[in-house]
């Protein structure tokens, strides 16, 4: 893992394209201004300078620029990227559109996203040369504080999208769909709840990748450009209620409900944040700072591999303040990779090693058949049967209570044992197995049903259950 991050980090700081960054172009100064179309081109009037935004929002509007001649042999475009078709003139000479502006919704109809109109060399006058552009926007759905990114002349074609770019977001987009896939089957397998969530986070990273770099791939019409933004935000926001869901479930069980309630309170308010970027970013970090802290409780209480999640949420946060310009394009992507592979490979191997213990375990039942052999991190011990109270799952690992106060922490599943185990127990509960030779009496508190043992705090009895270990209790002694 330590080396996947190192990686990442090396990637992260070689230069590349960011989407904030836009080509280098001739500068234009635009003014807004009246107009109309007119036999030998639009007639402009009152025009004032643009203020911080183009905005064609909810209207039509008429832009004029002053650009020079170039220099150079080298053809020139009028590059558009925004929400909005646009009608295109240089002095007088109508030259392109992308749609067709107009003033309603019924009148206009829309453009792409982004597109280049080649301006014709015979356009082209001596000195300075006079761009008109109008435009509308009446289907783009929710109002942006920024519907038209870059409105520029630069050399035509610009340099496309670099390869090694979309490769890399494109592998590891793949990386991210198999992970899904594989902790989808180990889901399958052993129905715990951190594989269920962890195909998900894979799933919904390796969505928004594709969804990320769809403007690379086709030349959309700008209507779907803000819903493609809410879908960047809202993966983005369910990205970060999963982690801090695995995080939680992993290192602290007891305040899950709260922590993940509270989490997505903080996550879903990222979507009032200005700018759907800043939406994502804000998303993802507080996602990340939220499961940091819930890694930092279970590293006090030294719970296994804590620690190395703890450093993996610190360097995340790391590069995503460092390098913000990077953090929705491509650094949440290699993150998020570096996240579930190695955990996929663990329980690839787990896996692998749990069917031995199977079959060793079987072979040890056999010969003893009042034990249970236990595999947990500290080794292999017996357990007798007599001495144990109840088992309770707990994700990926059972707990034995055993007699005493004493509990163990056993790698099985609980379908698995309920089979194994003799007829003295009994699954009482979705996740409670119970020794029915250490139940004292059922009763029933606050509408739900519990078992009372010889010792130790009650165990919990699911209503649909209920009756069956009603049934098993009037029973007697002796019978089975």
């Amino acid at each position: 893992m330590w080396r996947f991050l190192l990686l990442t980090v090396l990637l992260l700081v070689l230069p590349g394209e960011s989407r904030a960054q836009a080509p280098a172009g001739d500068p234009v100064v635009w003014e807004a201004c009246t107009g109309r179309p007119g036999a030998a081109g639009p007639v402009l009037g009152d025009c004032r300078p643009v203020g911080k935004a183009i905005d064609p929002q909810g209207r039509e509007i008429w832009l004029r620029g002053v650009v020079a001649r170039p220099d150079d042999d080298q053809a020139r475009a009028l590059y558009v990227v925004g929400t909005a078709a646009s009608e295109v003139w240089l002095n007088g000479r109508r030259f392109g559109s992308n749609g067709q502006p107009g003033g309603s919704a019924a009148r206009e109809r829309p453009g792409r996203y982004q597109i280049a109109l080649p301006i014709p060399e015979r356009a082209w006058r001596d000195g300075e040369n006079v761009l008109v552009v109008r435009m509308s926007s009446f289907h783009g759905g929710l109002k942006l504080s920024r519907p038209v990114m870059g409105l520029f002349v630069a050399a035509y074609p610009l340099p496309a999208t670099p390869m090694a770019f979309l490769a890399v977001v494109f592998a590891v987009a793949g990386a991210l769909f198999a992970a899904a896939f594989g902790f989808g089957v180990i889901h399958m397998l052993r129905r715990t709840t951190s594989s269920l969530i962890l195909a998900a986070i894979a799933g919904v990273a390796s969505a928004q990748a594709v969804l990320e770099s769809l403007r690379h791939l086709t030349a959309y019409a700008y209507p779907l450009h803000v819903w493609r933004l809410v879908g960047i935000w809202g993966l983005a926001a369910a990205f970060s209620i999963l982690l801090v869901s695995w995080v939680v479930l992993r290192f602290w069980p007891g305040r899950r409900p709260a922590v993940i309630g509270g989490a997505a309170v903080l996550i879903v308010a990222t979507g009032l944040a200005p700018g759907f970027d800043l939406k994502t970013g804000l998303a993802l970090l507080v996602g990340a700072a939220l499961s940091l802290v819930a890694a930092g409780v279970g590293a006090w209480r030294r719970t296994p591999t804590a620690r190395l999640t703890l450093a993996y949420l610190a360097v995340f946060l790391v590069v995503a303040v460092s390098f913000p310009e990077w953090l929705v394009d491509l650094s949440y992507f290699l993150l998020a990779a570096a996240l579930v592979l190695p955990l996929l490979m663990v329980e690839v191997v787990r896996l692998g090693r749990d069917d031995r213990e199977r079959e060793a375990a079987l072979s040890r039942a056999a010969a003893r058949p009042n034990c249970l052999t236990v595999a947990s991190a500290r080794g292999v011990e017996r357990a007798p049967l007599k001495e144990i109270v109840a088992v309770v799952g707990a994700d990926d690992y059972v707990e034995l209570r055993m007699t005493g106060g004493r509990t163990l922490l056993h790698a099985a599943r609980l379908d698995r044992l309920e089979a194994e185990l003799p007829p003295s127990f009994m699954r009482v509960h979705r996740s409670v197995i119970a020794n029915l030779d250490h139940v004292r009496g059922m009763e029933r508190e606050g509408g739900r049903w519990r078992l009372i043992l010889t010792e130790g705090a009650p165990l919990p009895v699911s209503r649909a259950r209920a009756q069956a270990v009603r049934d098993r209790l009037d029973e007697p002694l002796g019978e089975t």
